[in-house]
């Protein structure tokens, strides 16, 4: 580096040993340079006092430890901001604190605090979503980094701000969907305080709602947000903007200044019955804002990609709980409607209202026996109290059945699919089973083997299939070595030959056994064949079967048939499962491959061989031959 510092002090140079010269001529390494070496200068005055001695040697050592981690700091710098922004801003604001340090006041203090904070919100917070949004924090950061280089507020999809903004609207979009249609056919007076109240605060939310969604981030594929506004702007214009601005119509500030309006004038006009039910027919204008279900679908689907719900199980509650709920929705639509629609004509002779003589009803038992008479008809169970007389009773059974049919059938096809991906490996179980069934009875195999076959499926497979090998093909190393791992602790954990061993060993053997199952009275091995795998006992018993000598038993834990693998010959022994065995096998090329990774594991590979096949030849030579 050129340092200007350098050139005015022959001593540093010659303690250095390097010219200045040398260095490439930058102005960012120079501005750093000065800055570092300055303080550099400034601390080692600081920290040695007038009048200690030193000697030219420890000058030198403290120099060359200095520069060293000098030089280290700045490669550290330099990695993490090659282009010089951070160093930049650093110095900049070091600069700026001595000359604007007093004229700030307090209150300017806070409000760019305050300013920070709600910036912070606006931006992705570093959280489990965003870490697998973006990768890691650096990829957080780019992403906070290029919300503020739009210089307007623009509210990051998945920031703080957004996520409980939508938590408050979906609540509220709830109640919407629940209370305005209740409140508009079952009560007469919309007057109060508490209905203006939660009207005029739904509105302005709403409104609200429609303007942060201008400003509102969009997800495309490929995990990008558009975060331009222009771009922003004409997506929601061509997409979702007309049902939202329909829903958001503030229809009860216009209900609100009508009514204060009726009420100065106190003509006798607008208290006939006529008039009112103008009035009445066109406060069903209210019902637009039930447009906002679109939103709740919208936000549901939202949620459900926040919390990545990829368990069965929880995506199965989550569906089940949001169909439930539609159907109740829609049950509770129906029932107002009931008993709207009579109430808009005045209740007539042959409505079910008059029939059941709840015109002037409480509104409980009104929403009691309109809700019975929907559910009635969209379950298709019956017409309620009464069968329907006149026309309009018609139609509104008719089209409460059509809906109530529509709402069945989806429901069994959304439940059946839900039951089917509870256990889909069960399911392929039986699919496959069911194949196999096919087979022998095509090939008329007889009901002994086709015992045997059922009996092998059910000890090798459990009554799950899994494709293990497509599984294991998309998984890291290791994630691999982990499951195996994890599979085969009861392996490990009973065989003597894996207690003292190297565990790198261990694992890489393991990754490379195949699973198998066999049933009692199987020949695992034939004497006198080709040695192309030895096996592990998971569980089970087997029999070892040498010429001419005593037979062994083997259990949990032992292994057999590596001698062939060592000496590359012919199996020396028979070997039969006396029970269902699950034996690990290690194929000949796999033993070898693992074994030269491990020469001290060959060794004792082929120790154990010679001992064994030692006290077969002893036991051959004590034994008299056969009268055979």
């Amino acid at each position: 580096m050129k340092m200007t510092s350098l050139s005015r002090s022959t001593d540093d140079q010659r303690n250095i040993g390097e010219s200045p010269s040398h260095i490439p001529e930058n102005p960012r390494y120079r501005s750093w340079g000065s800055i570092r070496f300055s303080r550099w200068r400034s601390g080692s005055q600081r920290a040695s006092p007038p009048g200690t001695p030193s000697s030219k040697s420890e000058k030198k050592a403290d120099v060359t430890k200095t520069l060293f981690s000098l030089v280290q700091t700045h490669n550290d710098d330099y990695t993490a901001d090659p282009e010089g922004l951070l160093e930049t801003k650093e110095e900049g604001e070091e600069g700026k604190e001595g000359k604007e340090g007093e004229d700030v006041g307090p209150a300017e203090d806070e409000s760019n605090y305050f300013q920070k904070q709600f910036g912070s919100m606006l931006q992705p917070g570093v959280n489990k979503f965003s870490l697998r949004m973006f990768g890691s924090h650096k990829g957080v950061a780019a992403e906070q980094a290029r919300v503020r280089s739009f210089g307007v507020w623009i509210i990051h999809p998945y920031s703080d701000f957004r996520f409980y903004w939508d938590l408050v609207m979906l609540l509220l979009m709830m109640s919407n969907l629940v209370i305005l249609p209740w409140g508009i056919t079952f009560f007469e007076d919309q007057n109060t305080m508490p209905w203006i109240t939660f009207n005029v605060l739904s509105d302005t939310l709403f409104l609200m709602d429609l303007v942060f969604n201008f400003r509102t981030g969009i997800p495309v594929e490929d995990s990008h947000i558009i975060l331009d506004p222009k771009e922003i702007r004409i997506h929601y214009l061509r997409t979702w903007f007309m049902v939202d601005f329909i829903s958001s119509i503030p229809v009860d500030y216009i209900f609100l200044v009508v009514d204060l309006e009726s009420l100065q004038e106190s003509s006798d006009v607008y208290r006939t019955a006529r008039a009112l039910r103008i009035v009445r027919f066109t406060k069903i204008l209210s019902l637009l804002r039930l447009l906002r279900l679109s939103r709740l679908i919208r936000y549901i689907h939202q949620w459900e990609e926040i919390f990545h719900m990829t368990y069965d199980l929880a995506s199965a509650a989550v569906r089940i709980v949001n169909l439930i709920g539609m159907m109740l929705l829609l049950c509770h639509w129906d029932g107002c409607l009931t008993f709207m629609v009579p109430m808009l004509q005045d209740f007539p002779p042959d409505c079910w209202v008059s029939k059941n003589d709840m015109v002037n009803s409480t509104w409980h038992l009104q929403y009691s026996y309109a809700l019975f008479m929907a559910m009635s008809h969209m379950l298709c169970i019956g017409y309620g109290a009464h069968a329907p007389e006149g026309l309009t009773d018609v139609w509104l059974t008719m089209i409460s059945m059509v809906v109530g049919a529509t709402c069945y059938a989806m429901f069994l096809g959304h439940a059946t699919t839900l039951v089917q991906s509870l256990d889909a490996s069960h399911r392929q179980y039986q699919e496959k089973y069911k194949q196999v069934e096919q087979y022998m009875s095509f090939h008329k195999l007889p009901a002994d083997v086709r015992q045997r076959i059922h009996d092998y499926y059910e000890q090798r497979f459990q009554g799950k299939m899994f494709d293990e090998n497509s599984i294991f093909g998309e998984l890291s190393d290791p994630l691999k070595e982990e499951i195996v791992s994890y599979n085969c602790r009861g392996l490990v954990a009973n065989m003597p030959l894996f207690a003292n061993t190297d565990p790198h060993f261990v694992t890489v053997i393991l990754t490379k056994l195949r699973f198998e199952v066999f049933q009692p009275a199987d020949l695992i091995i034939r004497e006198g064949t080709l040695g192309r795998k030895m096996y592990f006992i998971q569980h089970g018993s087997v029999t070892v079967i040498p010429r001419g000598s005593r037979e062994i038993t083997l259990n949990d834990g032992a292994y057999f048939g590596e001698i062939c693998l060592l000496t590359q010959g012919r199996r020396t022994a028979t070997v039969k499962a006396e029970t269902y065995c699950r034996l690990y096998s290690l194929s000949v090329d796999s033993f070898n491959e693992v074994l030269e990774e491990h020469p001290l594991m060959r060794r004792a590979f082929e120790s154990v061989a010679v001992d064994r096949l030692d006290r077969v030849a002893r036991k051959l030579s004590v034994e008299p031959p056969s009268d055979e």
